[in-house]
């Protein structure tokens, strides 16, 4: 089966959209294109029972058909190790696309940390990746210590893998399931530690043993 990214267009966020303007939601480009399930349709993950749809709508994050995998991530950390998806496969992933000059990204930072250190004993994990043109790390590691960010941060200076995933605008988070599959995307900040999102993320978190 084709991946969901494979049936979306794409091009270079750089060289199409201005720096300004990537800041801003690109609302439409991303959600119309995706194979899921638009507000008041019925399928999904829950056999479609309402509750559990309703989920998705009211965290905000636009659900993906069953069956839709991520693609391959493997990405330089700060420290200059390799990290992949892989390596996370039995946890939930929130996998967060931003940069440093994206205020957006700032602004839903702190939710993302309150996220990651709520959830993280229970599963959960949150992986931001900076799409910061060179990846600097005078410049990025300032940027986590100002705003006391602590999960994992990857590596994307060419944007190749933020390509790849099709993230249309900045930020761009996708929930992938333990085991790889994709059940949902954002685009444009969101609040990660609302009620709203934690009781969507605690239907996906991994059972435990």
């Amino acid at each position: 089966m084709k991946s969901w990214a494979s049936n979306l267009g794409g091009g270079s966020l750089r060289d199409t959209i201005p720096r300004a303007a990537l800041a801003v939601v690109l609302l439409g480009v991303l959600v119309w294109f995706l194979p899921g399930r638009r507000p008041g349709e019925e399928g999904g993950h829950h056999g479609g029972h309402a509750p559990a749809l309703d989920l998705f709508e009211t965290a905000g994050v636009s659900e993906l058909k069953e069956g839709q995998r991520g693609l391959r991530l493997a990405l330089p950390t700060l420290d200059g190790r390799r990290m992949t998806l892989e390596d996370h496969a039995g946890k939930l992933v929130v996998l967060n696309f931003w940069a440093t000059w994206c205020e957006p990204c700032t602004a839903e930072m702190p939710t993302l940390e309150a996220l990651w250190q709520q959830y993280r004993t229970r599963g959960l994990v949150v992986l931001g990746v900076s799409v910061d043109r060179g990846a600097s790390r005078a410049v990025i590691e300032p940027y986590l210590k100002h705003h006391r960010l602590t999960f994992p941060i990857l590596l994307d200076p060419d944007m190749r893998t933020a390509r790849a995933w099709r993230a249309s605008g900045l930020p761009a988070t996708f929930i992938v399931k333990p085991g790889g599959e994709v059940a949902g995307v954002a685009t444009g900040a969101r609040e990660w530690n609302s009620a709203e999102m934690r009781a969507l993320l605690e239907t996906l978190l991994p059972m435990a043993h």
